[in-house]
């Protein structure tokens, strides 16, 4: 009488057998952006240490100080 196989199925079936098909990612949900007009949003950016220290130096309010003269140089452009 005839052993059987040790391995009774193609090693390459059975590897394939256990991936799964890749299943495809669902789109993201499109939304629109409402910004609130005027409001002011939170970013980080690089500045050079002098320039920091010159709005810096006048106490309180330098962000707003740096916000004003950007705002000033895009105004010139426009």
């Amino acid at each position: 009488m005839a052993t059987p196989p040790r391995r009774p199925t193609n090693p390459m079936d059975a590897a394939e057998a256990l991936f799964k098909p890749a299943k495809a990612k669902p789109e993201a949900p499109k939304y629109e952006v409402r910004a609130v007009p005027n409001a002011k949003e939170l970013v980080s950016i690089r500045i050079d240490r002098a320039v920091l220290d010159y709005f810096q130096n006048d106490g309180p309010g330098w962000q707003d100080r740096i916000n004003d003269a950007l705002r000033v140089v895009v105004q010139g452009k426009i």
